[in-house]
């Protein structure tokens, strides 16, 4: 007994192939673009991350000044370690550069507290032309927040201040500081941290 291959069976099979591969094809292309969104949008995070780090740090900085210029005040140390310190420079310039670094640019910059920084950024460039309508024109947004949280303790001291000076606690270093000369200062990174909140 023999079998017949009938040639109408393979003209049906082809549609069927035609169909299948343009799906396969359709779903990378897909794919593709939604790589392509995510590569953006995770460049946009980081973007808004170092922006808002930036800005942070800048202000850390300017306080850490603060307080190497009132060390043998230590009545000002509290006001200084909260962020309460009149005059302080807009430190959003900061933001602004490290955001043209990661090819974005800055929408907002805040400082929504004494030691607390919000930033929205936008890319630079679009997703780019893909399968999914309107992605030519689409713009990846993101923001980030960054908090400066002081990393020193102290007590003042009884009596009078201008004699002795409060022993600063660092984490895991002490600093005994002689009015007199205050020569070997704790670094700006050493008196704050600065990081993202979660």
């Amino acid at each position: 007994m023999t079998s017949r291959v009938n040639p109408n069976d393979a003209g049906q099979a082809f549609p069927i192939y035609i169909t299948v591969v343009a799906g396969l094809l359709f779903l990378a292309f897909a794919y593709l673009a939604v790589g392509q969104a995510g590569t953006n949008r995770n460049g946009a995070q980081t973007a808004a991350d170092a922006a808002a780090l930036a800005a942070a740090q800048e202000t850390r900085d300017q306080l850490a000044g603060e307080w190497a210029d009132n060390v043998a005040d230590p009545a000002s140390w509290d006001n200084i370690f909260n962020g309460a310190v009149a005059g302080l420079d807009d430190s959003c310039w900061r933001a602004d550069q490290l955001a043209a670094q990661n090819d974005a640019h800055v929408d907002d910059c805040t400082m929504d507290g004494p030691l607390r920084y919000s930033v929205d950024v936008t890319t630079d460039e679009p997703v780019g032309d893909s399968i999914v309508p309107g992605t030519e024109d689409a713009y990846a947004r993101a923001s980030a927040v960054a908090v400066i949280k002081p990393s020193c303790t102290f007590e003042l001291p009884e009596g009078d201040e201008g004699e002795v000076l409060p022993r600063l606690a660092c984490e895991n270093r002490h600093w005994d500081l002689d009015p007199e000369e205050p020569v070997e200062l704790p670094e700006p990174h050493e008196l704050f941290d600065v990081h993202l909140a979660d």
